[in-house]
């Protein structure tokens, strides 16, 4: 081959490599294809991330990438500050999903990158609230947690001044027909086994800005609920995720007895955000 023949060669490579650079260059935005949010769960109290077990299955053979925050359960704005931490580790779009307390979190949580919020038999916190006073039994009757189906206990808080704290629980005895009442014995005895008890002081801390007031939020509401009772879901639901709020016939722990509910309100929000 003769120098003529191969600087040709080489012109014409060039050519080719400056033209689909520059047909790169111009594409529209829109030609690139949507990434898909990584979706975190976030268990609450009396549960530890195992209680996500299913739905994180669901999502992950659909494609979706899916974390599990293991939630402290100390307090609403420590929790979020460790949570937002963890949130830092992840590259991308988040769409954050908050049952029971770990509600409470996610609307202390304001990063940037979450698209949306999904609440499921959740609290939705306004600014300056009380978990235990939102549970008004006057206004909201029909949780049943309650002495004796809630103790209290001792336990080792390294965020105490003193290391002890006081933590709540709920006994076996009471815990399948509180908890989760539509799920088998079976089921119901190993939830009880990773039950993580919770702070006192968690209940008791006023909540700050809420992230739904800015982020697109979802709700799914539990008509059998015991413990946020369907009433009081309703009325957060109102204000966090109007016009996206859907009811499933379930017990406090959706996750566990409906994640074929959970997993479909989690890819609406998806689908809407994306």
């Amino acid at each position: 081959m003769n120098s003529r023949s191969t600087y040709r060669r080489r012109l014409f490579a060039a050519a080719t490599a400056f033209l689909a650079i520059t047909a790169m260059a111009v594409a529209p935005a829109g030609a690139a294809p949507s990434t898909t949010p990584t979706v975190v769960l976030v268990h609450g109290a009396f549960a530890d991330s195992s209680s996500w077990a299913k739905v994180s299955e669901e999502l992950s053979a659909q494609g979706i990438p899916v974390r599990t925050f293991d939630n402290p359960l100390r307090s609403v704005s420590g929790d979020a500050a460790s949570l937002t931490a963890f949130l830092a580790t992840i590259d991308g779009p988040i769409v954050l999903v908050g049952h029971s307390y770990g509600g409470s979190v996610i609307s202390n949580v304001h990063d940037p990158d979450v698209t949306a919020n999904v609440f499921v038999s959740a609290f939705a916190p306004a600014e300056g609230e009380i978990l235990q006073l939102l549970l008004n039994p006057i206004m909201y009757p029909g949780s049943l947690l309650l002495p004796p189906a809630v103790l209290v206990t001792p336990v080792q808080d390294p965020t105490s001044p003193i290391g002890i704290g006081i933590d709540g629980f709920i006994p076996e005895v009471f815990f399948h027909q509180v908890f989760a009442q539509d799920v088998s014995p079976a089921v119901a005895a190993d939830m009880y086994t990773h039950q993580k008890t919770a702070a006192l002081q968690a209940n008791l801390e006023p909540s700050g800005p809420p992230s739904w007031t800015r982020t697109p939020s979802w709700y799914l509401v539990s008509t059998q609920d015991r413990v946020i009772p369907p009433a009081l879901q309703r009325m957060m639901a109102g204000r966090a995720a109007p016009g996206r709020t859907v009811e499933v016939a379930s017990s406090h722990a959706s996750p566990v007895s409906r994640p074929d509910s959970v997993v479909a309100v989690v890819r609406e929000a998806i689908a809407a955000t994306s």
